[in-house]
């Protein structure tokens, strides 16, 4: 039977190339260089059984040998040959020490889901003016019920859109480029019900909350026991809320 790594087995060793893994692809985003602008390639969140997260960079050099992979966000894939590289300072996805690097020889194969976890490492909104500074060099995910909307669409070259989530307290957050376009279709659509939750994935830490790119994403009311658990508790809880009582599933 062939052994397969966890991403917690992972070291830098300019030696050991042969690293094998079974993974499912959290999320696919183009990233440019800050430094030199070069790009794009595609950076792709990993999420090993055990929620052990880790991003993988594919360059556009071979962009050719893994047309079509950038389509397969949720899949769980197998992957052979990578190197390893210490991760880079500043934002980034992964609290791993490490980044995984395509090479000429690294396969990659889409696999049989091994279970059907979202991976999502959820904190109350209570929680985000406490988060350290050396915290908000990752993306959080949250949720709340959306109270106040405000669309700021005047420059179309930067659209935003503005919406308070609450949670007995609440929070500003900040949707910016397709991100605005679509929680404002979204939200318009959600068949005239006056109280919504929305959980964000992988959002960053300002001021407010923020989209990061393509990297950052929203759901209104999913159908997760989270969502459900909150739901029950904010009806109860916050004041505001228990007054039009927060939907459930859409």
């Amino acid at each position: 039977m062939e052994h397969y790594n966890t991403l917690r087995e992972v070291v830098y060793n300019e030696k050991v190339k042969h690293w094998r893994f079974k993974v499912k692809i959290l999320r696919i985003y183009p990233f440019y260089s800050y430094v030199t602008s070069k790009g794009p390639h595609h950076v792709y969140v990993l999420a090993d059984e055990h929620g052990t997260k880790m991003e993988m960079s594919i360059y556009d050099i071979y962009r050719d040998r893994f047309r079509g992979l950038e389509k397969q966000e949720g899949k769980w894939v197998e992957i052979f040959i990578v190197e390893v590289f210490r991760a880079r300072s500043g934002f980034k996805v992964a609290k791993s020490k490490f980044t995984l690097t395509s090479t000429g020889d690294t396969q990659i194969h889409i696999i049989d889901p091994m279970n059907n976890q979202l991976y999502f490492e959820f904190k109350g909104i209570h929680e985000i003016p406490h988060i350290s500074y050396k915290e908000r060099n990752f993306p959080i995910d949250t949720m709340g019920v959306v109270f106040k909307t405000e669309a700021h669409f005047d420059d179309p070259e930067r659209p935003k859109m503005v919406f308070y989530i609450r949670d007995n307290i609440h929070i500003k957050c900040v949707a910016t480029g397709k991100h605005a376009y679509t929680f404002q279709e979204g939200f318009e659509n959600r068949g005239g019900r006056r109280q919504v939750i929305v959980v964000l994935n992988m959002w960053r830490i300002q001021e407010w909350l923020q989209t990061e790119g393509n990297l950052s994403d929203f759901r209104f009311n999913p159908p997760l026991p989270e969502v459900e658990d909150f739901r029950q508790s904010v009806n109860s809880s916050d004041p505001y809320v228990r007054k039009y009582r927060a939907i459930g599933p859409l």
